[in-house]
């Protein structure tokens, strides 16, 4: 009697899930449209471009991560256009000694660590580039940047790392913007940051913030503008396959949707399914298309993929950044093979990610990448 009353007790509990998760479904929105956005007025772009003027006139640009996860777009990105553009002095820095583990894919050898940048640069960096990390309250983190803004550095937010900005109180009282995703955490426990939507890139008062990985691209083409003028930000754009950046964006078309939620739970249902790529890492590889690409092959909840080299030994990029191989080998069966990099820019190497993951789970699976990485994917340029 008793294990009769437990299994209709388990069958009772397991409908009543399902109803509950039915009615929770139904109430999420259809899947999202893309509207265009008025364009940006030269006066707001004016203005951004002059709230971000450095104070050298060889600027110092750091980019801090912890050793213990730091997002993989928003570390690598913004250091490979910012490099590409040679318009400063970048570093990528971690809060304490050897690699810092990115996530969701990707280990990097920084620089350096905060405490020998601080004793090489006493007057502090002109930008500190700050990415989404495991955790947004490191008292580290928070104290460097703090100290940072002090010496007068423009704190720049990239995606959730909106969220570790936020921590330090540097955005109370100021207008910012945020990954989707993390726009209600951020509204229950910092009501004082001023949301605003529809932008890609806001700045007030020493911070700048943005929306979602992707927006890395026109962010770092903005800084460069800032610095070196809209010729140098063009000729950078072209390089990466970008056609145009502002910030507009449609900020209704990025939530979490019913389409966006049955294809989490089915591809993670689908857990005996579950591939690991190959990619490999080749001396030389550009950093933004890395990213891009082994970032959204890991978001599929279907597959992650791994770099890999004939040894174990760092990996130097295109601008001198050491990556650690994740599988050491010397190939990769063919049918989980990613291509290879560095055959078109690294925004077609995105949208040929996407595309390629269109092809082997379908056009949701794709969408839902797009979605974290808040790529307008229906659109030309993100």
């Amino acid at each position: 009697m008793t294990w009769r009353l437990l299994a209709w007790s388990g069958i009772a509990v397991a409908v009543l899930v399902l109803i509950v998760g039915g009615v929770w479904l139904f109430t999420l929105p259809a899947a999202s449209v893309f509207k265009l956005q008025p364009p940006i007025t030269q006066q707001e772009q004016d203005a951004t471009l002059a709230a971000l003027k450095p104070k050298r006139t060889r600027p110092l640009i750091a980019i801090i991560g912890i050793n213990d996860m730091t997002e993989t777009t928003d570390y690598l990105m913004p250091y490979g256009i910012l490099k590409r553009a040679d318009i400063a002095d970048v570093v990528t820095l971690a809060t304490g000694p050897g690699p810092v583990t990115l996530f969701p894919v990707l280990k990097v050898e920084p620089d350096a660590t905060i405490a020998a940048f601080d004793a090489a640069h006493p007057d502090g960096a002109d930008y500190v580039i700050v990415p989404a990390m495991s955790r947004d309250d490191d008292p580290v983190v928070m104290q460097w940047i703090r100290r940072q803004a002090e010496r007068g550095a423009v704190i720049v937010g990239i995606c959730a790392g909106g969220k570790v900005v936020a921590s330090t109180g540097l955005l109370d009282g100021k207008r910012a913007t945020t990954h989707w995703f993390y726009l209600k955490h951020w509204r229950d426990n910092h009501p004082d940051i001023r949301y605003v939507a529809d932008r890609r890139i806001v700045v007030d008062r020493g911070v700048a913030t943005t929306t979602g990985i992707s927006a890395s691209m026109p962010m770092s083409l903005t800084l460069i503008e800032a610095i070196a003028g809209r010729a140098r930000a063009e000729a950078v754009a072209h390089e990466i396959g970008l056609p145009g950046w502002d910030a507009r964006h449609d900020s209704d078309a990025f939530r979490f949707t019913r389409p966006f939620a049955l294809t989490a739970i089915r591809n993670t249902l689908a857990f005996w399914n579950h591939e690991q790529l190959g990619l490999a890492l080749m001396p030389g590889v550009d950093e933004v298309s890395l990213a891009l690409v082994a970032d959204a092959w890991s978001r599929t909840l279907r597959s992650n993929a791994a770099t890999f080299a004939a040894n174990g030994d760092a990996v130097t990029t295109r601008n001198g950044l050491r990556i650690y191989p994740q599988a050491v080998a010397t190939g990769w069966p063919a049918d989980r093979l990613l291509p290879a990099l560095g055959a078109v820019s690294p925004a077609q190497a995105l949208d040929q990610a996407l595309a390629g993951i269109e092809t082997r789970y379908g056009r949701a699976t794709a969408d839902f990448v797009a979605m974290q990485l808040e790529y307008p994917r229906a659109q030309a340029a993100p």
